[in-house]
């Protein structure tokens, strides 16, 4: 399960200070279907903003099952970003 989510959360984004409700319903629907957050090998935000006074996030998510070859094991690319605002991830 992979996504835009929106949700900012010191979870995947230690640079964001709190947490969040929706960010505990996320996990406990991933658990309840198998799931787990994969983290990047390169733990760099996939959330640019225009705006340079306001900070850059991890919104984009994926969820693995806990014995995929592929958890854990991610890169997002920010140099594929151009002119979009958010960087693609690959496994």
């Amino acid at each position: 399960m992979t996504g835009d989510f929106n949700i900012k959360d010191n979870i995947w984004d230690f640079s964001y200070l709190f947490c969040s409700f929706q960010s505990n319903s996320l996990i406990d629907i991933a658990n309840l279907i198998d799931l787990c957050l994969s983290k990047s090998t390169n733990q760099v935000s996939t959330k640019y903003l225009y705006n340079i006074e306001d900070s850059n996030s991890i919104i984009d998510l994926i969820f693995l099952r806990p014995n995929s070859l592929e958890i854990d094991n991610h890169i997002i690319y920010l140099e594929w970003r151009y002119s979009l605002d958010h960087a693609p991830f690959n496994s």
